[in-house]
């Protein structure tokens, strides 16, 4: 063979071979139900602890590699195999138990209509730790919505990107620099499968680039009963750019992201197509994958002779956008030219010129200048839109108010669903133990009774603060163990790494802070007064301890410089048995730190916390949050279940604000938070502390939890969405059609609309009980009264004569005073003293439209 040439390999793949008795497992291990299961958890550590952490409790790779004596012995183990059989038991009972949703909506696919479908389309997913498929919240939250629609049987397919390198593995340099590594994924020792036609062949499809088309493979997870298809470039077809495009998430530049997310919305869509599966609402988790929405628009304008606006009409009626970002900067925003660049041949398709295209990812359409934002195309594209706390509801709405200029801010058309954590995935087992001993079995098997959880004063004190101790003592295990092997990485001395058997004490009141090191959730709040930290750790008679754990995007320098604050202070001779900084953020070190902890910490600078659920996870296990009031916690926080840093103050600088909020802090720590945990009865138990965890799990765990939300979901956004976009497409789309014209209509007439006159009866002064009557004198030309909507907007008035909370009351259509002139009524009552006013307003009247705050389409007196 000459040095130039390359051999030819021949591929072939090696599956793992078990006994008869125990092949349960490999359709077990191919299925990510376990992972939420501890039984089953407990079934493949079983077969080998140590190899268990050493494929990452990966229970493919485990079967595939463990030694044959150790499965023939388990083969013959009748204890093993009745194990085996409970929980393949339990398995199957899962995948074929009637769900809620079928309970619930059992006429959902009735009247010879198909069955309802969802597909749910993000950028990441966090299933497990063995699939790093996600660098964070929103991919863990993915991930929970998946666990919790299995355990609900919502009728629902997901669809991502599987990423050859997944998301940075990170390491500390020797002073505390964050370094990165991309270790390939072995897709093939992993509970995936590709998926193939009927001929054998692998399901590839298509998305055209500017200068070629790229090939993506389709690859299946089952997470119980939801399939999850994930898109893969790595293929031989592809150029060496191309195949890069699924190599890492939120990895190169902004060429490649819009490459990624072309493949997640225009792929994804067109996957589901060659799978033969037919959604009837898309769910787009984040703005990533908006192009599924013009992918969507342009499969119902092929071959057909609707215009853009009608077969957009069709789509938005079922898409729905969830927003997770509560800052501009955090959007996906692409220039004109890239846009034009990647769509020049997808464009006519749609039957818009250029400028009509871009206009749909402009906040401002008139401006040709601004990018092309995937939030906004994604709110332009889908009739509902929601946020994921009440709080983010409200940024969201003051965000993107831009969009409906005339629109007072809390009418703006955006709600939320707030975030939630699968509460069987993150709760120990030894809390779970208590859990399912204590509470009625209709903890796991209804989740929308939240009575069963007042079960929970029921346990006692004892068995809970074992249960929590146990859990503590583990982090510190597990800790000490990672620190040992991060020192050794390093390099360091022998005696460093000796040490590190003593870092943290099993019975100290141990903090948690564990996140993404962005620099709004002030990572290094804590070290604001140094030497306020230091008296606190150096206290023998109460010691207090921090776990940190998180990672920087390999961007952000400033995220990293406040992970070397971390390390270098807890470098200190006085602090290291006393904070600790735990590499790598996962799933797994989640798992041990909000298991283990006293307390959660989270000091993100209001309002830039979406919603936050690393908290929630900590709840489930008893655990007291101390954290600004931001994101859920404003929903969560009560004296009785945690603390609250500050009250939700806003501060115009930013310095004044972090100086203001760590004393608070340091506050909490040393007046509330030590003296409540070391306030002991003679058997050392501190049940105050506990009374606490006993709130924080009876009210929090009910609401914040993954199936609540995904029941949200279905009630409020997928089954109206459903039943919206079956109307609308009634007919040959004809209803689809008109909503279209009528839209059309209205904007073409909308600026001859006038309102005249408003006459108020009395003299501007009236007593409660009373009512005013107010006549509103309109000019409609060539527009019926039934296609507008005549509105008061009434309420009390702040010292600036503005509204403080106005309610909009329907005028009714009274009579036509000449051509094209017609009166509305209405009434105020008068029901509370004080200043009031009111104005009146015209709104489309269309009942075919999702919300009547089409753009532009409002006129006030």
């Amino acid at each position: 063979m000459s040095d130039s040439a390359s051999p030819t390999i021949r591929t072939f793949q090696v599956f793992p071979d078990l006994p008869e008795p125990l092949l349960p497992l490999l359709e077990m291990a191919n299925n990510l139900w376990w992972v939420w299961n501890p039984d089953a958890v407990e079934l493949f550590r079983r077969l080998d602890r140590g190899l268990w952490d050493e494929v990452n409790h990966n229970p493919v790779k485990l079967l595939g590699i463990i030694e044959q004596s150790r499965l023939a012995n388990a083969a013959q183990d009748e204890g093993y195999l009745a194990h085996m059989n409970r929980v393949q038991t339990a398995f199957k009972k899962h995948l074929t138990e009637t769900g809620w949703f079928n309970k619930s909506h059992p006429d959902s696919g009735t009247d010879g209509k198909s069955k309802p479908l969802v597909a749910y389309f993000s950028a990441e997913f966090g299933v497990h730790e063995s699939l790093p498929v996600y660098s964070g919240g929103l991919g863990i939250l993915a991930g929970d919505h998946l666990k919790s629609a299995s355990e609900l049987g919502i009728p629902l397919v997901a669809v991502g990107l599987l990423y050859r390198n997944g998301y940075f593995q990170q390491y500390l340099s020797a002073d505390g620099w964050q370094q990165e590594a991309y270790p390939e994924l072995d897709f093939y020792n992993l509970p995936i499968e590709p998926m193939r036609y009927t001929d054998g062949s692998s399901v590839h499809i298509r998305v055209d680039l500017p200068d070629n088309a790229v090939f993506a493979k389709v690859w299946r997870v089952n997470v119980g009963r939801i399939p999850l298809f994930l898109l893969d470039t790595n293929l031989q077809e592809n150029s060496p750019a191309d195949r890069e495009i699924t190599s890492r998430l939120y990895g190169g530049g902004t060429e490649l992201r819009i490459k990624q997310e072309l493949v997640l919305g225009v792929g994804g869509v067109r996957a589901l197509e060659a799978l033969n599966i037919s959604p009837s609402v898309f769910h787009m988790n984040e703005g990533h994958s908006a192009f599924l929405a013009l992918e969507r628009i342009r499969v119902l304008l092929e071959n057909s002779e609707l215009t853009f606006d009608q077969a957009r009409q069709q789509v938005m009626s079922t898409d729905c956008f969830t927003t997770h970002t509560p800052v501009p900067a955090g959007i996906d925003m692409f220039s004109p030219e890239m846009m034009l660049k990647y769509f020049k041949n997808f464009i006519p398709a749609l039957k818009l010129d250029d400028e009509g295209f871009l206009a749909l990812g402009r906040e401002n359409v008139s401006d040709k200048k601004q990018g092309f934002s995937m939030a906004v195309a994604a709110i332009r594209l889908a009739d509902s839109t929601n946020a994921v706390s009440w709080l983010h509801e409200d940024v969201s709405r003051k965000m993107w108010h831009n969009l409906w200029p005339q629109v007072p801010p809390n009418e703006v058309p955006i709600g939320h669903v707030t975030n939630g954590v699968h509460i069987r995935s993150w709760m120990s087992q030894e809390i779970m133990y208590l859990v399912d001993r204590y509470l009625p079995g209709k903890w796991m098997t209804d989740p929308a009774d939240h009575s069963v959880w007042d079960a929970v004063s029921q346990i006692p004190d004892e068995e809970l603060w074992r249960a929590h101790e146990r859990s503590r003592q583990r982090l510190v295990g597990y800790t000490r163990h990672q620190l040992k092997e991060q020192l050794s990485r390093r390099g360091a001395s022998y005696d460093d790494i000796a040490t590190a058997d003593e870092v943290l004490d099993p019975e100290a009141l141990t903090i948690g802070f564990a996140r993404r090191f962005a620099t709004y959730k002030r990572g290094a709040l804590l070290l604001r007064d140094p030497q306020r930290l230091q008296k606190l750790i150096e206290d023998t008679k109460r010691p207090i301890q921090f776990v940190f754990a998180g990672k920087a995007h390999p961007a952000d320098t400033e995220g990293k410089e406040l992970i070397r604050a971390i390390i270098n202070f807890a470098r200190q001779s006085s602090m290291r048995r006393r904070m600790v900084f735990v590499e790598n953020y996962d799933i797994n070190v989640a798992r041990y730190l909000v298991q283990g902890v006293d307390v959660w910490l989270n000091t993100p600078r209001r309002p830039y916390e979406a919603s936050g659920t690393s908290g929630m996870k900590a709840a489930a296990n008893g655990v007291l949050n101390c954290s600004i009031l931001d994101g859920w916690w404003v929903e969560g926080y009560s004296s009785d279940v945690g603390w609250a840093i500050g009250r939700g103050e806003s501060y115009a600088d930013a310095n004044q604000q972090d100086q203001i909020e760590s004393q608070a802090l340091y506050d909490l720590l040393e007046k509330q938070i030590l003296p409540l945990f070391y306030d002991r009865t003679i058997d050392n138990i501190p049940r105050n502390w506990i009374a606490r965890m006993k709130n924080c799990m009876r009210k929090l765990t009910p609401v914040f939890n993954t199936n609540r939300m995904v029941r949200e979901y279905t009630e409020k956004f997928y089954v109206p969405a459903l039943l919206r976009g079956r109307e609308l497409q009634s007919n040959g789309l004809q209803r689809s059609i008109s909503l279209a014209h009528a839209k059309d209509h209205l904007r073409q007439k909308w600026g001859g609309i006038k309102i005249v006159a408003v006459h108020a009866t009395g003299n501007g002064h009236y007593k409660v009980g009373q009512n005013v009557q107010v006549e509103a004198l309109v000019d409609l030309p060539e527009l019926k009264p039934e296609e507008v909507a005549v509105q008061l907007y009434s309420g009390p008035l702040n010292a600036q004569g503005t509204f403080e909370k106005a309610m909009p009351l329907t005028m009714s259509y009274a009579k036509e005073m000449a051509p094209n002139r017609h009166v509305f009524v209405g009434k105020i009552d008068c029901n509370t003293s004080g200043r009031h006013g009111f104005a009146v307003r015209v709104l489309p009247g269309n009942k075919d439209m999702a919300t009547p705050f089409e753009p532009g389409l409002i006129i006030w007196n």
